[in-house]
């Protein structure tokens, strides 16, 4: 096969297998292949959709897209992943329908067809290393990476917030999932050996270098997942705003924690400990940037720490598997590699993430599998993972 294939660490590995699968299925090379990273948010939790930080890092697991132009206005689509195939029409007036995995691809045509793109027919065929349900961005990673072949495709370039703006569209539109923009806009500007330190009010993006080869990240997926019940996600939103509302304030950006603390005796228990999250999580966010900078490890593990206790007793998203992860590498210690640890993602299960010493990835590692299957009964995936590069998009040699 006369393909070209990205080899850096930044993941290789789903876009050479949809690169293979696509000349198997189909005889021939792909003209493209389009990839894009899951993420992991080191710290900066349930702070998006109040106006605060976020910090998050692309990692080195890869959504891939290998594809190639079709002349009859049908895009086609297998997912190696699930063994899956889908097809749909071309049309502006294009809706959601089923299967639902291929909303997301959907919904990032329509968004290019509503900007005036002329998108042809395509065959494309989809893998990804980066784990479906575990809270590190999958859909993202798979809208950023169609988004990146339709680039390819229609010969037109999107700047990377715009594109990241249009994938979250698609993820509201056609996926009904109200999602933030902290998944979208690492996975399109992310970049190799940086953090994205991310303010959702403003959408402005800082690049924080995280290149000191003495530490690394540690994803800890606990293989669960939760169910939400009593549309619990809805209810912390509207408790953050009522406490916004009540403090006089737009979001809870503006609240500092002594203005909390003055009025609390307007709030009810609940929403104080909710809004007390949020402040002190927005103050860590931007902490653990200026940490990063200067390599304060430890000051930066304690911020985690901290942040995984708010998370567990002031927001109650946590789980019992997500702390049990957090207890076993607070007990791990500095001394045995670990400078902090803490749930990311919504809660309610998936993963955390760790700070380590990049000696101590292998010991660290085994110890927390061993000891999180001892105390759950559940074999937890654990890898590690630097700052890897965002949306890449490879064109063959290959005609059409």
């Amino acid at each position: 096969m006369n393909a070209s294939v990205p080899s850096t660490a930044s993941g290789p590995r789903a876009s050479q297998r949809a690169a293979q699968a696509f000349a198997d299925m189909c005889g021939h090379a792909p003209r493209w292949i389009a990839s894009a990273p899951g993420r992991v948010n080191l710290i900066g939790e349930h702070t998006d959709y109040n106006d605060g930080f976020v910090l998050p890092m692309a990692i080195e697991h890869r959504t891939a897209i290998a594809a190639r132009i079709t002349d009859d206005g049908i895009v086609r689509l297998h997912s190696v992943t699930t063994g899956e195939t889908a097809s749909f029409d071309i049309d502006p007036d294009m809706r959601p329908g089923e299967p639902a995995w291929a909303n997301y691809v959907k919904g990032v045509v329509a968004g290019f067809l509503q900007r005036g793109a002329r998108i042809p027919g395509f065959q494309a065929v989809i893998d990804s290393d980066v784990p479906i349900g575990s809270g590190l961005s999958s859909s993202a990673a798979l809208e950023v990476a169609t988004a990146t072949l339709l680039e390819g495709i229609s010969a037109t370039s999107i700047d990377p917030v715009d594109k990241a703006l249009l994938c979250q569209k698609a993820e509201h539109d056609f996926a009904g999932v109200p999602c933030g923009i902290m998944d979208q806009f690492i996975s399109a500007l992310g970049r190799e050996g940086h953090l994205l330190l991310l303010d959702c009010r403003t959408r402005n993006t800082e690049l924080v270098p995280m290149s000191d080869p003495s530490v690394a990240l540690l994803i800890i997926n606990t293989n669960v997942k939760h169910q939400l019940s009593g549309g619990e996600y809805a209810a912390r939103r509207a408790q953050c705003e009522h406490a916004a509302a009540t403090l006089g304030a737009t979001s809870l950006r503006d609240v500092t924690a002594g203005h909390l603390d003055t009025h609390k005796a307007t709030l009810s228990e609940v929403v104080y400990r909710r809004a007390r999250h949020v402040i002190g999580e927005i103050d860590r966010t931007i902490e653990a940037g200026h940490r990063i900078r200067a390599r304060h490890w430890e000051r930066l593990g304690e911020l985690m720490y901290a942040s995984h206790r708010s998370l567990r007793d002031d927001y109650e998203v946590s789980c019992v598997e997500l702390d049990a992860v957090t207890t076993i590498a607070e007990q791990i210690g500095v001394n045995g590699g670990v400078y902090g640890c803490r749930m990311t993602g919504a809660g309610f299960g998936g993963c955390c993430v760790a700070l380590v010493h990049a000696t101590a990835v292998e010991p660290v590692s085994t110890t927390l599998a061993n000891e999180y299957h001892k105390r759950t009964g559940i074999a937890a995936t654990v890898f590690s993972s630097r700052p890897a590069a965002g949306a890449t998009i490879i064109e063959t040699t290959q005609e059409n």
